[in-house]
Parts: structure tokens; C-alpha cells; sequence
């Protein structure tokens, strides 16, 4: 098992690697010994696959309550924070309480930011299952969705720590395992050239092996901790991480919550900051997409004005101006504003560069 630090304003580990919930009450003995009581949101359907399995690692723990919740995007509603406010206050949890977080991204937004506002703030562990959740569980970012965007109400809340047990990853199916690498390419374009090479000459991200994909998780996490360290609060270099993202969101809010992968969405948003970026990397990046499965040819079915509408909302925007995380080259990210000609243009070239590939 690897444990790394982040070193944030309250610094916590991350443990990752198979079987890592083994570990779980050594690792979380203070937390657990001082909890009145401990609640699991749990994703239903990660619930259904794994629940059981981590139960069996709480063998020693009394006063556990679950709440199952729903699957993906579904669950970062307003409807549902208040469900797991209620379910906290009428089974009496307390600022003594733990709560853990079971399930992939969305689920970690949730549980992250219940946490955050019960009684002011009480500690979370976060059991990421998915490769997608290697990014979202680091770092403190919490959220729920608005109809006006997303992520739109939320907070800065670290985690009291990570488990991160990759022997959950073998029941995601193939939707899941693209929505994962997406931020897992991320962190290497933003970071190292040398990683993103050897990333793009995978055709076949469904045939990594155990090794290979966990020494991609422990970079990306890597990656990620390093800039929460130097940027907590997303005040500067942390912006970088949105790589992609500006667009992704927009295209989840169009399409519906849920109705593509936020990963998906991501490495569409990735191909348009490429094609703002004028990046060379581009072409080698679609066919790595292609070759994938990545839905590139959802965008082509979007009217850049709806599009518009949401992006403009984005956190980085101000005055209605458009702003992108774009890349000079290969690890050197940086944020600037595209106006609506230019971010017209851009659109229009990389639907007509994605019509022309066959899908």
C-alpha cells in the first residue's frame, strides 16, 4: 500500500492500493475511537457490489447507520443533501460524530459537503471507488448541483483521510473506466509530457493491469496533492485542474445530470482547450479518444450558444467573459479569456475535425 500526505491546512493521508480497507481501523483508530456515531453514504449501486465488504472491515466498530443514496450526478441534488441532513438529526449524530463517504465523485461531493454543514462540521473519510475519484476525493472540494450549473453550491472541506482500496475498481464497467482515465490524462497534460505519452499510446485503457493502473492513480493523486499544497483555496495554480472543465460542465448541465459521464464530458471539454490552445497535441489526442470510446460526437449535436449560456456561469468567469485553462505546452497550464469569436471559431473547427473521423 502507498500512503501519501497532503499537506493542506489540516493535513491527511491518502492510502492507496488493493486491499487497502484492511487497514482501515489502524489507520482511522483515533477518529473511530472518538466517534459517538458513524454514518456511511453510500452509492446504491456501490452499496448493492460493496457494502458488505466494508462492513467486514468495521467488524470492531459499533454505531454504524447507512444511508444509501443515489447513483451518480443524481445524488449532488439540493432534495438529497437535505435527505442526509434529516437522516443525521433524527438518528440523533452529534459534532462527535464520523461520517464515511462510499461511492465515486459524486458521492464524495455530496457526503463531503453534508459533512461540512452538520452542526458546523463534522469529520468525513473518503472511500473513493472509482478511477474517477482518485482526483475528487483529494483536495476538499465539496459540492451540489444547481439547474444553473454545476458544483454551483459547495465548500472548501478537507477530508480527515483516504482509503482508497483499488480492489473496488474491478466491478466498474467500461462507462466508468473512461470517465476515470479522462481525469487521469488530465493530471499528465498538465503536468509531464513524458506520462501523457505513455497514456496516449494506450489503445486500450480497459486492458491496464492491476500495476499499470495503479501507478497511474498514485501520479494523478501525486499530481493533485501537490497543487491542493500550494493552492488550497483555488486562488491561483489550482485553476489548472480545471483543465477541460469549462466545457464538460456545460455540456453535463445541456445533456442533463447523469445523462454523460463527467469524465466523458472532461475529455471533450480537454479536446476544445486544445483546439482554443492550438496544441499539437490534439490530433494524437481525438484518436486516443477514438480509439477509447470517448462520445466525441456528442458535441457535435450541441448548439454552441446553449453551451455558452452555461460556460459563462463558470467559477473562473467574471463579467460574462469567457475563461479557459489552456496549455502553452505539455505541463505549462494557464487561464485566459477567449472571446465569443474566437470561442465560436474553436467550437465550430473541432466539430467539423470530429465529423471527418469515423466514430
Amino acid at each position: 500500500m502507498t500512503v501519501l500526505t497532503v499537506e493542506a491546512a489540516h493535513p491527511y493521508q491518502v492510502h492507496i492500493g488493493p486491499g487497502a480497507l484492511s487497514a482501515f481501523q489502524e489507520i482511522c483508530s483515533g477518529l473511530l475511537a472518538s466517534a459517538d456515531k458513524i454514518a456511511i453514504l453510500a452509492d446504491e449501486q456501490v452499496a448493492r457490489l460493496h457494502l458488505e465488504y466494508l462492513r467486514s472491515h468495521l467488524a470492531k466498530t459499533g454505531h454504524i447507520y447507512i444511508k444509501q443514496i443515489p447513483a451518480g450526478e443524481s445524488a449532488k441534488s439540493i432534495e438529497t443533501y437535505m435527505d442526509c441532513q434529516s437522516f443525521l438529526l433524527e438518528n440523533e449524530f452529534s459534532r462527535n460524530s464520523l461520517l464515511l463517504a462510499f461511492g465515486g465523485g459524486a458521492a464524495g461531493d455530496l457526503a463531503g459537503f453534508v459533512a461540512s454543514t452538520f452542526m458546523r462540521g463534522i469529520p468525513f473519510i473518503q472511500i473513493p471507488t472509482t478511477i474517477l475519484a482518485h482526483d475528487s476525493a483529494v483536495g476538499g472540494k465539496t459540492a451540489i448541483n444547481h439547474a444553473a450549473g454545476k458544483n454551483m453550491i459547495g465548500t472548501f472541506y478537507q477530508p480527515a483521510a483516504v482509503i482508497y482500496d483499488t480492489h473496488l475498481l474491478k466491478t466498474l464497467p467500461e462507462k466508468e473506466i473512461r470517465s476515470g482515465m479522462a481525469e487521469v490524462i488530465k493530471h499528465a497534460f498538465i503536468s509531464n509530457e513524458g506520462w501523457l505519452e505513455e497514456l496516449l499510446s494506450v489503445e486500450d485503457i480497459y486492458g491496464l493491469t492491476d500495476e499499470e493502473m495503479a501507478k497511474h492513480l498514485e501520479r494523478g493523486i501525486a499530481v493533485k496533492a501537490a497543487i491542493v499544497e500550494e493552492d488550497e483555496f483555488e486562488n491561483g495554480v489550482r485553476k489548472f485542474l480545471n483543465f477541460g472543465h469549462t466545457l464538460a460542465h456545460a455540456i453535463e448541465a445541456v445533456l442533463g445530470y447523469g445523462k454523460i459521464t463527467h469524465g466523458e464530458a472532461v475529455a471533450i471539454g480537454m479536446a476544445y482547450a486544445l483546439e482554443l490552445s492550438g496544441h499539437q497535441k490534439l490530433a494524437p489526442y481525438l484518436k486516443w479518444c477514438q480509439s477509447n470510446g470517448y462520445p466525441l460526437q456528442t458535441l457535435v449535436d450541441l448548439p454552441f450558444e446553449q453551451l455558452e449560456n452555461y460556460m459563462k456561469k463558470d467559477k473562473k468567469t467574471s463579467g460574462g467573459l469567457l475563461k479557459f485553462v489552456m496549455l502553452k505546452e505539455i505541463g505549462l497550464p494557464f487561464v485566459d479569456t477567449v472571446d465569443h469569436n474566437k470561442a465560436q471559431a474553436a467550437y465550430d473547427v473541432l466539430c467539423s475535425k470530429i465529423g471527418e473521423m469515423q466514430l
